[in-house]
């Protein structure tokens, strides 16, 4: 199992960027529901957004999204993902057919982690102009319930897009991610059918729209 790492902290602007994991690899896909509410939160997290919604059904909401690359995901220099899904490794161009990976918090209960949101469910970013799906894991240590991926910020549920970079510098890279970094207007299980702009987030220097 491959653990979870910090990528950086930058106070000026109050900001926890946490890079998403690797972890044992599943093939099951089928197992996983398309779609997802988060009503398995811990119940003591009341600042948290609840998604009290039939689980096919459209939500609009507003997350915390930050960015992680090839540059610092766990392992380093890989693009390794927790809990494929779509893909092996993490990718997407932001398509609803190949949306990007995403990671999310997670906690530990008796060995197991269990993930904020399901594994294959969809976002649609609405920033960005892109889909992307649940596939990897954000968050590090014993207690990764206690990190700010589970906790969310100010009251709003993190989650954490695969920006790409293997081409770039990493200092560019991370001067991208910045850029994306904020309280954003998502939809959780999107239809169909949303503008998009396909293609790799790092390349186009992370442009919002």
């Amino acid at each position: 199992m491959t653990s979870v790492s910090i990528k950086a902290a930058f106070a000026v602007s109050a900001m926890v960027w946490m890079s998403a994991c690797g972890g044992d690899v599943r093939s099951d896909y089928d197992a996983f529901n398309s779609v997802s509410t988060r009503l398995n939160v811990d119940n003591d997290l009341s600042s948290l957004t609840r998604v009290a919604i039939a689980p096919t059904q459209e939500q609009s909401m507003n997350a915390y999204l930050t960015g992680y690359s090839w540059w610092d995901n766990t392992p380093r220099g890989s693009a390794q993902i927790a809990r494929p899904v779509i893909h092996r490794t993490a990718g997407g161009v932001g398509t609803y057919k190949d949306p990007i990976t995403l990671a999310v918090g997670h906690r530990k209960t008796g060995g197991r982690s269990i993930m904020d949101y399901k594994p294959g469910t969809r976002f649609y970013i609405e920033n960005l102009k892109k889909y992307a799906i649940v596939e990897d894991m954000c968050g590090d240590g014993p207690r990764p319930q206690e990190g700010p991926c589970h906790t969310g910020h100010r009251g709003h549920d993190w989650i954490d897009i695969y920006v790409g970079g293997r081409r770039m510098d990493e200092a560019s890279v991370d001067a991208c991610m910045r850029r994306i970094t904020g309280i954003q207007s998502v939809i959780l299980n999107p239809r169909p059918g949303y503008p998009v702009v396909p293609g790799e987030i790092a390349s186009t220097g992370c442009r919002t729209f």
